[in-house]
Parts: structure tokens; C-alpha cells; sequence
């Protein structure tokens, strides 16, 4: 009894450090940011301390996220601004089927036994690795829409065709604005972590397999189709459940640095929402609210896609 005493005590002893940690960083700001959802705290014009206009509200937060009210005989939001950046949200989202298609076939393409075969593994994953700030920078000199090389591709292309072809304003033009960051977020993501998960999966799939199947005359489609498909399927899920987790989030360092969420809020997603009702007009309260209306719908869909897309695991 004493020796599993001093097991338990050792335990905690090296556990301790990272439940403090978790405890004190992580525990007490989510609930401080759940009680703070439910008060009206403004911090411009606090006067001598930042809590003189803290006062609860209840739910109000909520209902202007959430609620509608007539007007002009028909039904309208309370806060037109958070159903549009949801739209923004949703439809940067689209990339992800792109991304973990991408990825896949971008295993494949690097699972091979050829010489140099790790320099490009290494080359699809540097995104990765990089800082976002410096890819985010380096993106934006690239989409100028005078100067840059992906509009001078473009115009040398048309001269090629004999067309006179100009490029878009790429992070200037409402209408373009969500394209490039869905092109930079394509960029970084199908030789990221994917990648490399599918490669793992693509490795761990037994050879006897594909033997069989060679004896049996199987093409290279129907290998593909009832043999890697069905593998690789709890990679496959545990993909689609965090990109979707991670588009949900948004692209706020992206965002920050190529658009500022303009122009005309056509970039601005839930998460640069949450960013600028705190930092810019110092909201507390009502982005704590935003940010725990973020959290439920993650935590709706990932139980929701956990029940029904698990079905389509193969064990």
C-alpha cells in the first residue's frame, strides 16, 4: 500500500507541472470567458479601473448574435455582420474537399521508393514549418496586383494565346478577396500535416493486399477503389473532422496580413469577429459571446460527424 502511495505521489509530482499549466491557462480562461459572455463589459473609457463598466446583462449578448426582429415587414438580424461573416467562414470552407483530395493523391505521388524521394516530402511539407507571417508576406508581394507574379503570369499567358489577358486585384477587389486566401490556405495545407498522415496510412497498408489482388487481375483503379480507399478510411475521417474544425477557426493570421478582413468585410470570418470586437472596439463581453457561439457550433458538428461519419470507417 505504501509503495503504491509513493507511485501515485511520483505521479503527480510529474504531472503536476502541466496540470497547473492547463489549470491556470487554459481551465480558468475558458470559464472566465463563459461568465464574461453573459455581461457588457466596455473597456474604452474605463476610467481608474478596467472593471467600472462591467455589468451583467444576462443573455443579451446572445440574442443581438443571434436573434431577429421585424422590420420594413419582414424578419431581420440582429446582428447582420455575424450571418455575414459566417457566410465568409463557410465559404473559405469550400478549399477543404480540394485540400484533403490534394493531399491524398500527393501521398501517393511521394510513397514511392525513388532516390531523393525525402527532399520532396520535405519540400511539400516546408509550408508548414515556415512562419505564417512570412508566408503571408511573401503571398501578399506575389498577388500585387501590379508587380506580382501571379498577375504577370497571367498576361504573359494571354500574350502566348493572343489574348490580352490582365490579372485581378487580388486582395483590393471584394470579389477576389476570398479566392486568394482560399488559394494561400490550398497552398499551405495539401503538403502540410495530410500529407504526412496519409503517407503513415498509405505505409501501415499491408503488401499481401495488393499481391492478392495482383493475382487476381485487379487493376490499379480497383486496388485504389477497394483497397487504399477502405484502409485509409480513419485517416480519411480524422482528416475531414479537423479541417473542418480548423475552417471553422479561420485563417485569422492570413487574413490579418493580406486583407485586414477587408475590403468591405469580404475576408472577415467568425474568428477576425471575435479579434476585432475585443481588440478594436474593446467588446469583451459580446466577443466572449461570439467565441462561445463558435465553440457550440464546433462542438455540434464534430459530435454530429463523429456519430454518422464514423459508419464509414473501415476497421
Amino acid at each position: 500500500m505504501r509503495a503504491r502511495s509513493k507511485e501515485s505521489l511520483a505521479a503527480l509530482l510529474f504531472l503536476g507541472p502541466n496540470l497547473i499549466g492547463f489549470f491556470v491557462f487554459t481551465f480558468l480562461p475558458v470559464i472566465f470567458s463563459l461568465l464574461l459572455s453573459f455581461f457588457r463589459w466596455e473597456l474604452i473609457g474605463a476610467g481608474e479601473s478596467i472593471f467600472s463598466n462591467l455589468k451583467f446583462i444576462g443573455f443579451a449578448n446572445f440574442v443581438k448574435l443571434l436573434g431577429f426582429h421585424f422590420q420594413d415587414g419582414r424578419f431581420v438580424p440582429n446582428d447582420p455582420h455575424f450571418w455575414y461573416y459566417m457566410y465568409n467562414t463557410i465559404f473559405l470552407m469550400l478549399t477543404i474537399p480540394i485540400g484533403i483530395i490534394g493531399s491524398l493523391v500527393l501521398a501517393i505521388a511521394v510513397n514511392r521508393r525513388l532516390k531523393g524521394i525525402v527532399i520532396y516530402r520535405m519540400l511539400f511539407f516546408l509550408p508548414v514549418i515556415c512562419p505564417i507571417a512570412a508566408i503571408a508576406v511573401l503571398w501578399k508581394v506575389l498577388l500585387n496586383p501590379d508587380f506580382g507574379l501571379i498577375n504577370s503570369l497571367i498576361v504573359r499567358l494571354g500574350e502566348l494565346l493572343g489574348l490580352k489577358l490582365a490579372g485581378p486585384s487580388w486582395l483590393s477587389d471584394a470579389n477576389w478577396a476570398k479566392p486568394a486566401i482560399m488559394l494561400v490556405n490550398l497552398w499551405m495545407t495539401i503538403g502540410g500535416y495530410n500529407m504526412i498522415l496519409y503517407l503513415a496510412a498509405l505505409q501501415g497498408i499491408p503488401r499481401d493486399l495488393y499481391e492478392a489482388a495482383d493475382i487476381d487481375g485487379a487493376s490499379s483503379w480497383h486496388k485504389f477503389r477497394y483497397i487504399t480507399i477502405p484502409m485509409i478510411s480513419p485517416t480519411t475521417f480524422f482528416i475531414t473532422i479537423m479541417s473542418i474544425i480548423g475552417g471553422l477557426q479561420g485563417s485569422f493570421a492570413i487574413i490579418y496580413i493580406l486583407t485586414g478582413g477587408g475590403p468591405a468585410n469580404s475576408s472577415t470570418t467568425i474568428m477576425y469577429y471575435i479579434f476585432t470586437n475585443l481588440y478594436e472596439f474593446q467588446k469583451a463581453g459580446y466577443a466572449a459571446a461570439v467565441a462561445w457561439i463558435l465553440f457550440v457550433i464546433i462542438f455540434v458538428f464534430s459530435r454530429v460527424y463523429w456519430k454518422r461519419g464514423g459508419r464509414l470507417v473501415h476497421y
